[in-house]
């Protein structure tokens, strides 16, 4: 089958090519090719009694530029730490490539043409962009790639005052999902989220705070204080994050005139809400309420002898959302030229704790937004139709294989770093996966030079779940799941390959501009009736 250009050796979607501008070095230093670092001679004084050292010099290798998305995303986690931001960076990226605005308490039917791109948002934490293709009729379905946007955290209780023990100031939080477990403990964590607030002509409005700087930790008991220090640890008395200590003068603990009868005083500690209206440029007595996170606030990097690792926070799962989302920029011009159908990127929150808030995959966003586009311009086909010729992708993260652990994989099931999408198959539904949905991708795989890899838990072994099986039953659509994989999942900082994203981007863009011919192609080998089958 011939391979379309544009799909072959693509610096965009990760061809591994080292400038040889990489590695610059004086004419005073020795490049050591073995180890990529520089050997430089520094002067050493003459001495009878001491002699220096050679010193070695290590340079930090450039990025490969071939894996500009890489650096982009370390970029995008970074800048966004939270829900929020990530989900406003999702819009204004929509907006600068041409998106429009759809708010959800307005009519759309105004606004909706073939060959249009919009989205729309909830709850400023989940998204859902589409492309209405420039030939769209009435019954044709819609291409859906869905992820989850939320990340495990740990999250501020509404009243996190805490009582002073032993001259520490201390915050109260709560784990969202799986996390203050060991690897949350004796890291730096910052302080975002979403802020009501209050402005002076007495509307309420939300701003994004986001406090990059190390304010908490949850320090670990040395290990000589010998069993306490093994644990089992109590999630309520052992991870209580410290902010700080208590001051040399106590009377800063006291509220000031001007913060006396602040909504948030007496629920928080004085201090911290002070740090919170300055960040936000607004009184104490402004804030109303927040939904404010601990994060990691160490930035991403490429690791690895050969740059072959990404090792970065909060991976699970903004790096589909990412992929998914560029995917769907990469193909909207052909989709609403030439496009027969709608391309769909929905990203929700509250995969992590089960979907059910009206952010959530089970929240009916996306099935709304398809609804209206049907209603708006399908004119008198049911919404039925149009969901039983599309086709779901729920793409989340996949375990790749840990060599420390190799025994707790299926053989042959073991998805590999910087090799392509992975496909994971559940036979309790877990996953949505069937023989024919993976046929479907494999196909547009084939067109369009990717590699697919499988993953499936062996027996002895629980599988882990998606937003797949409930948006698939909802929507009564064909659906598969898949997955980049990565290392260390649900730890506070994971691994994946360096050229995975790239690679992501690669199968989903290669599935917004396929799938509509591929469909045709399994549409006219359906069964038409029960005498077909021998």
């Amino acid at each position: 089958m011939r391979v379309p250009l544009k799909y072959v050796n693509n610096p965009q979607f990760g061809q591994h090519a080292v400038s040889d501008e990489q590695h610059i070095v004086d004419s005073t230093c020795q490049h050591n090719s073995l180890t990529g670092c520089v050997d430089k001679q520094e002067p050493v004084a003459e001495t009878s009694s001491f002699t220096a050292s050679e010193r070695i010099r290590c340079s930090v290798p450039r990025p490969n530029t071939a894996d500009s998305y890489t650096q982009d995303f370390i970029d995008f986690i970074y800048e966004n730490p939270t829900v929020f931001h990530a989900t406003e960076y999702f819009a204004e990226l929509y907006i600068k490539n041409g998106f429009e605005f759809l708010a959800e308490r307005e009519d759309w039917t105004p606004k909706l043409q073939k060959g249009g791109k919009y989205f729309t948002t909830r709850n400023g934490s989940s998204i859902v962009a589409f492309v209405i293709g420039g030939k769209y009729k009435g019954g044709n379905g819609a291409g859906i790639i869905a992820a989850h946007i939320d990340a495990l955290t740990a999250r501020i209780k509404p009243i996190s005052k805490q009582p002073v023990v032993e001259g520490y100031t201390q915050i109260g939080a709560a784990p969202y999902s799986g996390t203050m477990t060991n690897t949350w403990w004796d890291r730096d964590l910052g302080l975002g989220g979403r802020v009501v607030v209050r402005n002076a002509d007495g509307i309420f409005k939300t701003k994004l705070l986001s406090i990059p700087y190390p304010i908490a930790r949850i320090p670990t008991l040395a290990p000589h204080f010998g069993a306490p220090a093994l644990g089992p640890f109590n999630l309520e008395i052992n991870t209580t994050p410290i902010i700080g200590l208590e001051p040399l003068d106590p009377s800063e603990n006291n509220l000031k005139p001007e913060e006396v009868g602040a909504p948030l005083a007496g629920k928080h500690n004085i201090r911290l809400l002070r740090v919170i209206a300055s960040a936000l440029n607004v009184e104490v007595r402004d804030l109303l309420n927040f939904d404010i996170e601990l994060f990691d606030t160490q930035k991403g990097t490429i690791g690895g002898l050969e740059q072959d690792f990404l090792f970065c926070p909060r991976l699970d799962d903004k790096m589909c959302c990412y992929a998914a989302a560029h995917a769907l920029l990469n193909s909207a011009e052909e989709t609403a030229t030439s496009g027969s159908s709608i391309n769909v990127a929905a990203f929700f929150d509250n995969e992590e704790i089960g979907s059910l808030l009206k952010q959530g995959a089970r929240g009916g966003l996306l099935e709304s937004s398809v609804t209206r586009v049907v209603k708006s311009l399908g004119g008198d086909t049911t919404v039925e139709q149009t969901y039983a010729n599309s086709f779901l992708v729920s793409a989340d993260v996949k375990h790749a294989v840990n060599p420390n652990f190799a025994y707790a994989y299926l053989p042959d099931h073991t998805p590999k770093l910087n090799v392509g999408i992975t496909v994971p198959w559940d036979p309790n539904g877990h996953m949505t996966t069937d023989g024919e949905s993976a046929s479907f991708l494999e196909e547009i795989a084939r067109r369009t030079d990717n590699t697919i890899q499988y993953f499936q838990i062996r027996n002895d072994s629980r599988s882990g779940g998606t937003i797949g099986p409930m948006l698939s039953s909802s929507l009564g659509c064909r659906a598969l799941d898949v997955g980049i994989p990565q290392l260390s999942m649900h730890s506070i900082r994971a691994c994946t390959g360096s050229r995975d994203i790239p690679l992501g981007i690669k199968i989903f863009q290669a599935f917004y501009e396929e799938w509509e011919d591929v469909d045709q192609s399994f549409k006219r080998g359906e069964v038409k009736s029960l005498g077909d089958v021998s």
